[in-house]
C-alpha cells in the first residue's frame, strides 16, 4: 500500500469505481498532478475547450485525485476568464451531472441569490433520488450560499488547522477540511492557491473513497461511513 494511502481515511479505498464530476474552469489534462482518467466538456459559451486555462479546475482537481487516483473524472467548465458564472449555468451543471449519472460533484462555488433557491432544491432533492452526492461550498467567504447551505447535500467550510489529509464535522452535517491544495515544488504555501475551493476538493476525495465502500450511497448512509474516521 502507498505510504499516503494508508494513512488517509478509508486506507483501503482509492475511489475506484467511482464518477465524479468537477465543476470548475476545467482541466490541464498534461498536469504533472492530474494522474487519474480525465475528460471533460464545456458548458460556458466562451469556450470551446475543457483545457483549463485559470489553473484553478486543475488544482482543484489534483487535490481530488491526490485522494483519489483510480476515480474516473470529468471536468465540467463553466468558468473561463474568470471565476464567475450565471446561476443558470450552474443549474445546468449539476443538470449534467444528474443526467450523465455521476456519483459525486464537486462543487467549489455556489450562489448568494435567493432567487435561485427553489430551483437548486428542487435538483438538490432529485440528485438524493438518482443516488449522487453534491459536496458543495457552505459558505463564499463569510455569506452562505447555494446549494452549499441547503439540506441533502455534503456542506463544507475551511479549517486552517485540519491536515490537508484529515476532515471534521459538526453536528453529523456539517464538514470541514483544510483550505490548502496539494503542495507545488518550489513555491511556498503561501504563495499558492487557497481557500474555500480547496477544503471542498479534499473533502471529495475523502467522499470518493467512502462512497467505493458503500453498496447503499445515500447521502445517510454516507454521512454514517464518513464518522468513522472524522477527527
Amino acid at each position: 500500500m502507498h505510504s499516503l494511502n494508508a494513512k488517509l481515511p478509508f486506507p483501503e479505498a482509492t475511489g475506484k469505481g467511482i464518477r465524479i464530476a468537477v465543476i470548475d474552469s476545467g482541466v490541464n489534462i498534461n498536469h504533472p498532478h492530474i494522474i487519474a482518467k480525465t475528460s471533460g466538456i464545456v458548458l460556458t459559451p466562451e469556450s470551446s475547450s475543457f483545457i483549463d486555462g485559470l489553473g484553478h479546475g486543475t488544482a482543484v482537481t489534483a487535490a481530488i485525485q491526490e485522494k483519489a487516483p483510480d476515480a474516473e473524472y470529468f471536468a465540467v467548465k463553466l468558468f473561463d476568464h474568470s471565476l464567475a458564472a450565471t446561476s443558470g449555468r450552474l443549474l445546468q451543471a449539476i443538470e449534467w451531472a444528474i443526467d450523465n449519472q455521476m456519483d459525486v460533484v464537486n462543487l467549489s462555488l455556489g450562489t448568494p441569490n435567493a432567487a435561485v433557491k427553489p430551483a437548486l432544491e428542487l435538483l438538490v432533492k432529485e440528485a438524493e433520488a438518482s443516488g449522487l452526492i453534491l459536496v458543495c461550498a457552505r459558505h463564499d467567504s463569510r455569506n452562505p450560499v447555494f446549494p452549499g447551505s441547503l439540506d441533502g447535500v455534503v456542506s463544507v467550510d475551511v479549517d486552517w488547522q485540519l491536515d490537508r489529509h484529515a476532515y471534521r464535522v459538526s453536528d453529523g452535517l456539517h464538514y470541514f477540511a483544510s483550505g490548502f491544495p496539494r503542495p507545488l515544488p518550489g513555491v511556498p504555501m503561501s504563495r499558492n492557491l487557497r481557500g474555500i475551493s480547496f477544503a471542498v476538493a479534499n473533502m471529495t476525495g475523502f467522499v470518493a473513497r467512502a462512497c467505493q465502500q458503500l453498496s447503499n450511497r445515500s447521502l445517510q448512509a454516507l454521512q454514517q461511513s464518513l464518522a468513522l474516521y472524522t477527527v
